[in-house]
């Protein structure tokens, strides 16, 4: 079921394009995470689908629901997180919850159940009557995404979670997002590629306002990379594993290299996932495999490989490579 459905999205700021033409729908269940450089148009389409910014032009549907001209049925479905968690450092985080309560119309009678219930998944009960600003910042982080949680949205928009968390607060905040992955649908942005890459079902990429590439990581990688990449060890002469190899539709290329105990190393680009049909090959040809590894590519090539193709890596004096 798609739970957002972006079209067409444009947003200008006195001639200058923040997000062109934008396009894509996320659907139940998986955590996305949405990458581009700084500049990229990240906040400002975040903004745009939780009905915070207006868009020169385009439309956002949350639940079927155009967040411009349904806004209170719209924003039931989605809970946000700016960058910049929407606190007031004089409140405890209990008379801030019942506040948001107010907010999004909960009912009286099933706002003190809902804190409760907020405090327990982000893990602030013991922090609950202490003010907002006496709290870490992974506290204030929690407390930010309860209020994003408040009315049970099925979709939970989160920009920068854990930016400027230390070490210890990041990795508490990443297995919160991953538990709410099992009972929302996340859309996350975030710098830190790593996290992305560890919590994210798919990626959705920008570069100029615009949709550079969106599909799972293993499928960005296998694109980027020109196709799936293979490590194999085998036990036997160089020109009988070309021959074997170059018997197999799949291969696109590969490089033969002598080993340190005198087997041949091989590194394979296929044009799909072709594992099976290179194990059954070798054992056709009674030919020893003795390992056979899938070379994966990080998401940081992944990423600026998409970034170089859309233009935006630059040189040392800032200028297009």
């Amino acid at each position: 079921m798609t739970e957002v459905e972006v079209k067409e999205l444009r947003k200008e700021y006195d001639g200058h394009v923040a997000v062109d033409g934008l396009s894509f729908s996320i659907e139940t269940g998986k955590i996305y995470g949405f990458l581009g450089p700084n500049g990229a148009g990240k906040s400002t389409t975040m903004n745009m689908i939780t009905g915070c910014l207006a868009p020169t032009s385009g439309t956002v549907l949350i639940q079927g629901h155009d967040i411009f001209e349904e806004q209170k049925e719209a924003k039931r479905h989605i809970g946000y997180l700016p960058e910049i968690p929407p606190l007031y450092m004089d409140m405890t985080p209990a008379e801030y919850l019942r506040f948001v309560c107010e907010i999004k119309h909960i009912p009286a009678e099933e706002r003190a159940s809902a804190i409760r219930d907020v405090l327990c998944r982000t893990g602030t009960e013991e922090v609950k009557n202490r003010l907002i600003r006496q709290l870490s910042k992974g506290y204030r982080q929690r407390v930010g995404i309860a209020q994003a949680l408040v009315g049970y949205p099925e979709t939970i928009i989160l920009d920068e979670p854990t930016v400027g968390l230390d070490p210890i607060q990041i990795i508490e905040i990443r297995e919160l997002i991953r538990e709410l992955g099992k009972e929302h649908t996340v859309l996350l942005s975030s710098h830190i590629l790593p996290e992305v890459s560890e919590l994210c079902d798919e990626l959705i990429i920008i570069a100029g306002g615009k949709l550079i590439a969106r599909d799972t990581p293993e499928r960005l990688a296998a694109l980027s990379s020109g196709g799936m990449r293979l490590r194999l060890t085998v036990s036997g002469p160089a020109d009988a594993v070309k021959e074997i190899l170059q018997r197999i539709p799949a291969v696109r290329e590969f490089t033969c290299t002598d080993g340190e105990n005198g087997e041949t190393i091989v590194s394979v680009i296929a044009s799909e996932d072709c594992r099976s049909g290179i194990f059954f090959a070798f054992a056709d040809a009674k030919t020893a495999l003795l390992e056979m590894q899938v070379e994966h590519t990080s998401l940081e090539q992944i990423f600026l490989g998409y970034m170089e193709t859309a233009g935006e890596v630059k040189d040392g004096n800032g200028s297009n490579i």
